[in-house]
């Protein structure tokens, strides 16, 4: 019962995002939307930032099942973009909104928990030092959720596809070139 009502009061914030930004969207518009009432809310969320955060973690976790790896990591980054374009009202106005800051902080955690795992699966002769691990996940995170966060900017006009492409074009390799370099130093 307890995940139904979550899941309900999720539904409708979505909906009502689809239609306005986040800062006028109030705990009332969501209970009366879902047909529960405030205290309903209060027991499962402290307020609408973390059902926004519950509503990205449920949702992430679902679209980028499976495991991760350095040969695959563009079907994941992949399914990120598909998630936005198939949420285009809602990611949009998340992002126009007071919420954009946990829709970034969120695509980072996403990003760098994944490509740490990568880095590690790079550095078999663990070359790299922790701190230099940290970077390179730290360092890409933050290029790809900012290359994310752009395009919603610009209205999601290009092609994902490729973008993915550029990116890839630029990423091949490099992580395995710092791995080499520190390695020698």
């Amino acid at each position: 019962m307890s995940q139904t009502t979550k899941m309900a009061l999720a539904a409708s914030l979505k909906s009502l995002l689809s239609k306005k930004p986040l800062e006028k969207i109030t705990v009332i518009d969501i209970v009366n939307d879902c047909g529960v009432n405030r205290q309903t809310f209060y027991y499962h969320f402290q307020d609408i930032y973390t059902l926004l955060d519950w509503i990205f973690v449920r949702e992430t976790e679902k679209a980028i099942a499976g495991e991760f790896t350095y040969e695959n990591w563009q079907q994941y980054f992949t399914k990120i973009y598909e998630y936005v374009i198939q949420n285009k009202n809602f990611s949009n106005n998340v992002y126009r909104s007071v919420g954009r800051e946990y829709l970034e902080r969120y695509l980072f955690e996403v990003q760098y928990h994944y490509l740490h795992e990568i880095v590690g699966q790079l550095d078999i002769q663990s070359k790299l030092s922790p701190d230099d691990r940290c970077f390179i996940a730290r360092f890409f995170s933050y290029a790809f959720v900012g290359t994310v966060l752009d395009w919603i900017k610009t209205g999601m006009k290009e092609n994902h596809i490729d973008i993915i492409r550029m990116i890839t074009k630029l990423v091949e390799g490099d992580i395995e070139k710092f791995i080499q370099y520190r390695g020698s130093v």
